[in-house]
């Protein structure tokens, strides 16, 4: 988020004076300048602690698909892993050695060809993840059009209007122009004919998501394949898919193992996960995978002489804490295949137990089935001809401490509001079960307050004196 300059000067609200602070400090404390002197470690903590209560609670939020629980022995060795620079490979070798761990376990679990030497990187998260992997496209499409003698002027990307704003940030920044494939009221993902319709010799490649954030679903990423297969059949073109598997790729895995939409399909050529989301560690951490190395070309690596070695990276950022790629293998060995499927399927049956118990209480249609990635999104159902919307019975979810959005769903979509309930690890039944109580006493509150809104004002009589 971008923040605007205030003037320290401007409001004498801006110094921090608790009312109990001669326990901890009696002075004035400024806001937003640098105080002239030292304060006690404790009362530096304390101002902190305290601004920070306001904050929601991360477990009631229902909106991220961000990890917020993690087990002790995790959140130790992130602790002792804090100071360890990710890109100081030569000073911290084994942190690198864990990394190249990671990703060799990425590429063995996505069905990479060579699953002993996998392509890929950690990365701050997935939206990082996601550009790497663009340039690559962009940079491998650049080669194939000078190679063949034609302009590389205009580089186009197809994609779905249902992806993630990084992949917006992806276009603007590097200069390709983005081919959105809008929503209609009754399909919420890109087809393979829609997709084929946007696609030319400029287009250098196919975003397709492993789990949209709007609706939880899978798009038909095999089916988009072989679509694409023919078109390059028949028009010469190498034009290549690239996995948004975010939310879905380390769900697909172990709840849909035989689901095709990985490197299994010859056109995938990359794919970017978070690690942060279902793959069950602390923000921020992703990963870029390729297919093999031809798919990341060379010059996109720069090799470093850092602190008296050679460091081969790829990343937009360079110095970064090592801890959550500690975490992340953690969480491979702690887990395994077992485990990680464990907790997925704990995850699908908290959400379809969320999706029937909503379906009796309240007047929803569901429009993500829940089936792909645990995560429900439902609206109130057209007819329903109820006084209040989602926003209202979000807000009203809120005075209890959940955050459950509610937004509007993207072009051609914009009149359909919904509500989204990510289920993630820490949703226990119990807490399933709270959650619906809250919802069953903010729809009779809503209708309580709509029906006392409707009955008319009482008309006094006269004034009668007591006897």
């Amino acid at each position: 988020m971008l923040h605007s300059h205030t003037d320290p000067d401007a409001n004498e609200k801006d110094l921090l004076d608790p009312s109990f602070a001669s326990r901890y400090s009696t002075g004035e404390t400024p806001r937003n300048r640098l105080p002239e002197g030292e304060m006690p470690a404790r009362t530096a903590y304390q101002f902190i602690h305290d601004e920070l209560m306001l904050d929601g609670n991360a477990r009631l939020n229902l909106a991220t698909f961000v990890t917020t629980w993690m087990e002790p022995e995790a959140r130790q060795l992130m602790s002792e892993t804090f100071e360890k620079n990710m890109i100081d490979k030569d000073e911290y070798p084994q942190t690198a050695e864990i990394e190249r761990r990671c990703v060799n376990i990425l590429a063995d679990l996505y069905h990479a060809p060579d699953t002993t030497a996998g392509v890929g990187c950690s990365t701050t998260g997935s939206s990082e993840a996601a550009m790497l992997c663009g340039m690559a496209l962009k940079w491998n499409w650049r080669k194939r059009r000078e190679a063949a003698g034609k302009p590389a002027d205009k580089p186009n990307l197809v994609l779905g209007i249902d992806v993630q704003i990084c992949w917006e940030k992806f276009c603007r920044y590097w200069e390709i122009e983005p081919r959105y494939i809008p929503m209609d009221e009754d399909r919420y993902m890109v087809t393979p004919e829609t997709v084929l319709e946007q696609c030319d010799e400029n287009t250098i490649g196919v975003i397709a998501i492993l789990g949209t954030t709007f609706t939880g679903q899978y798009e038909p990423i095999e089916e988009i394949h072989e679509a694409l297969v023919g078109l390059n059949e028949r028009t010469g073109w190498e034009i290549p898919m690239h996995i948004d598997g975010a939310s879905g790729g380390f769900v697909a895995p172990f709840l849909q193992p035989d689901l095709r939409w990985d490197f299994r399909l010859p056109l995938v050529r990359s794919i970017n996960v978070s690690g942060h989301k279902y793959g069950l560690v602390y923000p921020g951490v992703g990963w870029a995978i390729w297919r093999e190395q031809a798919d990341l070309p060379e010059d996109l690596v720069f090799h470093v002489n850092y602190l008296g070695g050679d460091m081969p990276t790829f990343a937009l950022n360079f110095s970064r804490p090592g801890n959550q790629v500690v975490g992340q293998y953690y969480n491979f060995l702690r887990l395994g295949r077992e485990g990680y499927r464990r907790i997925m399927e704990a995850c699908r049956s908290t959400a379809r137990y969320l999706r029937e118990s909503l379906l009796e209480i309240g007047p929803f249609t569901i429009l993500g089935p829940a089936e792909d990635i645990p995560v429900l999104v439902f609206r109130i159902t057209a007819d329903a001809g109820v006084p209040y919307s989602v926003f209202d019975l979000s807000e009203q979810l809120l005075h209890r401490g959940w955050q459950v959005p509610a937004y509007t769903l993207p072009e051609n979509a914009s009149d359909i509001s919904v509500l989204r309930i990510v289920v993630k690890e820490e949703m226990s039944r119990d807490l399933a079960e709270l959650l619906l109580e809250d919802f069953r006493r903010a729809l009779e509150h809503l209708a309580g307050r709509a029906e006392a809104a409707a009955q008319p004002e009482p008309v006094e009589g006269p004034y009668r004196p007591k006897c």
